[in-house]
């Protein structure tokens, strides 16, 4: 039998940054069903639609460590390194990241500015 979060979504994640929505199922560390993963942070988790395996799902996402603004896991949103941080905070803050966090923050602006290839 599936538990009342599988079957009954909690709510409606919505990333702040890009406006991502998703119903989401759990919010925390030790999603359902699955016994040996806890995670680092407390994220917004979802099963995953894409397979019946009930001990499977996704995380969508979590709230920045400054400003607490909910953000997805997606690269153009925000970073995780020790805590999530949104990209903005990380902008804000850059010189407190060590040098390889930095580099990867300048890598992201090069790869968003560059033009999309037309098909």
């Amino acid at each position: 039998m599936a538990c009342e979060a599988e079957r009954h979504p909690l709510g409606v994640f919505e990333c702040q940054l890009c406006a991502l929505t998703a119903p989401y199922s759990y919010v925390g560390q030790k999603p359902p069903n699955i016994q040996s993963v806890i995670l680092l942070e407390e994220s917004y988790v979802m099963k995953d639609p894409f397979t019946s395996d009930k001990d499977k799902f996704l995380i969508l996402g979590s709230r920045c460590s400054v400003c607490s603004r909910l953000v997805c896991v997606g690269s153009d949103c925000s970073l995780f390194y020790s805590k999530r941080f949104c990209l903005p905070c990380v902008q804000e803050h850059i010189d407190a990241f060590p040098q390889e966090i930095r580099q990867d923050v300048e890598k992201r602006k090069l790869l968003s500015k560059r033009p999309t290839a037309r098909t």
